[in-house]
């Protein structure tokens, strides 16, 4: 079989960087296909076609680091380019703790078919993706209640993208991978005026398992239409459940501060505390990058390092931090990975339902509405919408409330886990339950 072109460009890149002077070289090539479809109101907003491919370098030059990218391949603008880099490099500072990974860390990568990569990825056409745009608009507008819908989007995307990656110190890896994500955005009008919107998204790296388009289309409009009539609620010190399309804005949160960069330059509130019980016991994350099919599955990182589960709380406790090859040096720790890919909680046994039966009293918690969380000391303070829960069911819908706190208490609250992950994101997290929440309200 014919070596792939790309493949050939990113190790004469390597090759080049070396031969220019550079003591050691890395570099990433990439193609890259994304279309979008987009359809408002009955009318083709937009249809978008965009390829993109290039290089970049990461240059080691006499003890000095430099990152480049170039989209010119051509083999002369090439050498042209490496060789200019290469002298641009020389006149920065030195960084001694910059360097390729240990060769060690490449190996061992798994034996395994992740499966994120749609053969059949050609045969969707613009009529397929019209069509669907279209069913979710038409799915959107049928649901009870739509003579208050005010608009509807439906938009269509598909995306192929090919990595290869070769570094001088022997690493050589590649990947290809789909995507099609379909979804819907619906905006209502209320009686007093406000016009609140919610929306549908779901995606699959197979075409033929794409969720289907026009339950999107009506769950955007039924998540739209339930807001209709919203009021700010009494501030109380209620339990608090978190819908699991919501809940992962909450878990970027916690996970933000475990990067090295952030532990390095004393701006995480995770400092000192590896092996510390920072959350209740019901809080487990793997990251689990060996999943089939998952969207942040991966048998290497970002640095070549081969892709391992990794426990990052366990029963509460902090087990492991993000360090890559730069930050591990710096901080005389052992390289895990640079960064996150799926994240993976521990689930319990009950559905939402069960869950907010279990919890008669409360407020669930749909959606954040903008808000802050400090990395460095812990404290957030966040908008959010959603509905109260009496008697263990949905009742009124909520809006323009607000929660505050610190995660290193907050997540001790933690009371419950739904076994509800929610299936399209890196994060696969359930609803989640936690006890004696501040809200701010009336």
């Amino acid at each position: 079989m014919a070596k792939d072109k790309m493949l050939e460009t990113t190790e004469l890149c390597v090759k080049t960087a070396l031969a220019k002077g550079a003591q050691e070289a890395g570099a990433r090539g990439y193609r890259v296909r994304d279309i979008e479809v987009k359809w408002r109101d009955g009318k083709l907003e937009k249809i978008q076609e965009a390829t993109t491919r290039g290089v970049g370098l990461q240059l080691y030059v006499d003890g000095r680091y430099a990152s480049v990218s170039s989209s010119d391949l051509r083999p002369d603008a090439l050498e042209t380019f490496i060789a200019d880099s290469v002298v641009m490099t020389r006149t920065l500072a030195k960084d001694p703790f910059r360097t390729l990974p240990d060769p060690a860390l490449y190996k061992g990568q798994a034996a395994v078919d992740l499966k994120l990569d749609d053969p059949k990825y050609a045969v969707v056409t613009p009529d397929d993706r019209l069509r669907l745009v279209k069913e979710m608009e038409a799915a959107a507008r049928d649901v009870k209640g739509a003579e208050a819908i005010l608009s509807v989007t439906t938009t269509f995307n598909d995306s192929l993208s090919e990595t290869f990656r070769v570094h001088s110190n022997g690493f050589s890896g590649s990947r290809r991978d789909t995507a099609f994500w379909v979804g819907a955005e619906v905006n209502v009008k209320d009686p007093d005026g406000r016009k609140p919107e919610d929306y549908s998204y779901a995606g699959s790296r197979f075409w033929a398992e794409i969720p289907a388009a026009a339950e999107q289309g009506r769950i955007a409009a039924s998540r739209a239409l339930s807001r209709l009539g919203s009021k700010k609620g009494d501030s109380a010190v209620l339990s608090m459940a978190i819908d699991n399309r919501a809940a992962g804005r909450m878990i970027g949160f916690l996970m933000g501060p475990l990067s090295g960069a952030s532990l390095q330059q004393k701006r995480s509130f995770y400092e000192g505390k590896t092996g510390s019980t920072v959350g209740s016991p019901l809080l487990t994350i793997t990251d689990d990058p060996l999943i089939p099919k998952g969207f942040g599955s991966r048998l290497f990182d970002g640095e070549g390092i081969a892709a391992k589960s990794m426990p990052v709380f366990d029963a509460g406790v902090l087990k492991s931090f993000y360090i890559d090859t730069y930050y591990g040096k710096k901080l005389k720790m052992a390289p895990t990975t640079g960064g996150a890919s799926n994240l993976v909680i521990k689930l319990g046994a009950k559905s939402q339902p069960g869950i907010l039966a279990d919890m008669k009293d409360g407020i669930l918690v749909t959606g954040f509405l903008g808000g802050n969380s400090n990395g460095t000391t812990g404290d957030f303070s966040l908008g959010v919408q959603g509905f109260r829960i009496r008697g263990g069911k949905i009742a009124e819908p909520i809006s323009e409330m607000n929660i505050s706190g610190n995660h290193l208490e907050f997540w001790k609250k933690l009371s419950a886990v739904g076994n509800d992950p929610y299936p399209y994101s890196t994060i696969r997290v359930p609803t989640l339950v936690f006890e004696g929440v501040q809200f701010a309200g009336n």
